[in-house]
């Protein structure tokens, strides 16, 4: 039997107040509104609920019966809202990112152990992916892409560094033995350590620096891919194998060190920064919300 929420809310509202006009005063409901489903709702279930008099409105044994079951009921459905209310007041509850690893390794760092300090009852899951997914359908709330890479019906939020370069490098012991490429074109005579996209494309390096814009699709002794691959990049390149072109940031370390030397870097392209990006929907989850107002109030 399928019985009608509503009816039985104006059930309650009447036999709480003991009356009609007095239960729509409480309900907000008109007082024939409340004795047209009150009637309608012993209709459905064969019973009268309410004993009616000019002078009060009692409820009958099967109406007290009804009352005691659904009160507790009643009890756990208010509990149900609050908790929901508390997720809007109070941030609480899973956020999932879907970031590529180079956003794991240089942008989520700096970000998120504050974020879960700030807000405890929040749990973060992030998803890394070396391929171009369809976050939503992945199951995530929101998700880290650069511009070029960003759907246009999304909602972008800058994220992490607004400018970030690629950087060529390699062992100085590998430029003693094979010389220092003075123009990126001959960077094709150097062993080039490659990244290598799950679709099995390898993206060109790219430089530009006067106006000319050079495009070198070199070779060499190893191929990863993007992803758990990339640190067995650098210590190759660390280890003499080859050249590497990786995020500035990412080799930055090395380069201090000395352990990596800069190769062309007067040839560097800058370009923008990550965006946290998510659907545009009217109710974004509290957890979402929480991480885009900790970024827009510039704690990143």
């Amino acid at each position: 039997m399928k019985i009608d929420l509503s009816d039985l809310n104006a059930f309650l509202a009447v036999a709480r107040a003991q009356g009609f006009r007095d239960g729509a005063r409480a309900s907000g409901v008109s007082a024939s509104g409340l004795s047209e489903a009150v009637r309608r709702l012993e209709a459905q279930l064969g019973v009268r609920l309410l004993n009616r008099t000019t002078r009060s409105v009692v409820p009958t044994e099967a109406g007290k019966r009804l009352l005691a079951r659904l009160n507790p009921a009643l009890t756990e459905v208010e509990a149900a809202l609050e908790e929901v209310n508390d997720f809007r007041n109070r941030p609480a509850g899973t956020l999932k990112l879907n970031v590529p690893v180079s956003a794991a390794r240089l942008v989520l760092p700096s970000i998120v152990p504050r974020f879960l300090a700030a807000y405890p009852e929040i749990r973060v899951e992030v998803f890394t992916e070396s391929s171009f997914v369809d976050m939503v359908a992945a199951g995530c709330d929101a998700g880290i892409r650069y511009d070029e890479r960003l759907e246009q019906d999304m909602i972008a939020v800058p994220i992490g560094p607004r400018v970030q370069r690629f950087a060529t490098a390699a062992a100085p012991t590998y430029l003693a033995q094979r010389g220092r490429p003075k123009h990126p074109s001959e960077l094709l005579q150097h062993a080039c350590l490659r990244l290598r996209f799950p679709s099995g494309a390898m993206p060109p390096w790219e430089y530009a620096r006067d106006g000319e814009v050079v495009r070198v699709d070199g070779e060499g002794p190893l191929q990863v891919d993007v992803g758990g691959g990339l640190d067995l990049l650098i210590d190759a390149a660390i280890a003499g194998s080859g050249v590497v072109n990786l995020f500035e940031d990412w080799l930055r370390p090395h380069l201090q060190s000395g352990a990596l030397e800069p190769i062309l870097e007067s040839w560097w392209q800058p370009f923008s920064g990550p965006f946290l990006y998510y659907p545009g929907r009217r109710l974004v989850p509290a957890p979402l919300r929480a991480f885009i107002d900790f970024i827009k109030a510039g704690s990143v």
